[in-house]
């Protein structure tokens, strides 16, 4: 049987990285395409649960077929897996997003989050992203990296209880000096909170910043986006920090039970 993958992301239907995308991967298996209706950058896992989905058809400006929703990347993967394809995903590939998601950026990222969404409904998932914001993209290595990464993942049954979240440089592939199994780094935040007044008086605010400084140490998804490689890093969905529970077992305990109050 034909292997099924679905291509979704967080930069919205109109992005010009799924056409690039489904190419490299129809040599891989049928492709099906299910975007968000818009931008839904920095979206992390979240879901639609008070109102309708609602999910139609349309195409791509590079010409194939594809579905848009009005739900969140994760709504997307979701929609997928429960019975809105006909077959079961066989793969996952969320991306390509225009700009890394290195270290502490995949707490905030859609395109990271619809890849988790896949790992919990226990099908191999991919993020992929390009070091670059902006118009003019080539999102053609990064395509065909997803490519060969997929293939790999189909020849060796990969299950797993990780994602693999890969950045790749923008440069051309001859420029890309490699590929390297890393760990998440560490991005440095300097956001800010902007305050306006609109023209009736009241206040508003923007959130942002500069740009952000990041740690390169040896061994990071940072440092090798910096030295021009290819990240792959396995992101795992247990965040539980088992350095600490020992230490947290020996606390006080000595728990009562709710405080109440003889105030009336």
């Amino acid at each position: 049987m034909k292997r099924t993958i679905l291509v979704t992301n967080d930069d919205g239907i109109e992005s010009d990285a799924l056409g690039p995308l489904a190419d490299a991967l129809a040599a891989l298996g049928d492709v099906h395409i299910i975007c968000p209706d818009r931008n839904w950058s920095g979206a992390s896992h979240s879901i639609t649960l008070f109102r309708p989905l609602r999910c139609r058809p349309t195409t791509l400006r590079s010409g194939q077929a594809a579905f848009m929703t009005d739900g969140s990347p994760t709504d997307c993967v979701r929609l997928a897996v429960l019975g809105f394809l006909k077959q079961k995903p066989d793969l996952i590939v969320s991306g390509i997003n225009r700009g890394a998601n290195l270290g502490d950026d995949i707490t905030y990222s859609g395109t990271v989050a619809a890849a988790m969404e896949g790992l919990l409904s226990n099908i191999p998932s991919i993020a992929i992203s390009v070091g670059a914001f902006g118009a003019n993209i080539d999102f053609r290595p990064a395509a065909s990296f997803a490519a060969l990464l997929a293939r790999n993942i189909f020849e060796r049954g990969f299950m797993s209880d990780a994602l693999l979240n890969v950045n790749v440089p923008a440069l051309p592939a001859d420029r890309i000096t490699g590929v390297v199994v890393t760990r998440l780094g560490k991005r440095n935040y300097r956001d800010q909170l902007v305050e306006r007044l609109d023209p009736y008086g009241n206040p508003y605010y923007w959130v942002g910043g500069p740009a952000v400084s990041e740690e390169a140490e040896a061994g990071t998804d940072v440092a090798a986006l910096r030295a021009g490689r290819i990240s792959v890093t396995p992101i795992a969905l247990d965040l539980t920090s088992h350095a600490l529970i020992e230490d947290l077992a020996s606390w006080d305990w000595a728990w009562s039970g709710p405080v109440t109050s003889s105030a009336r």
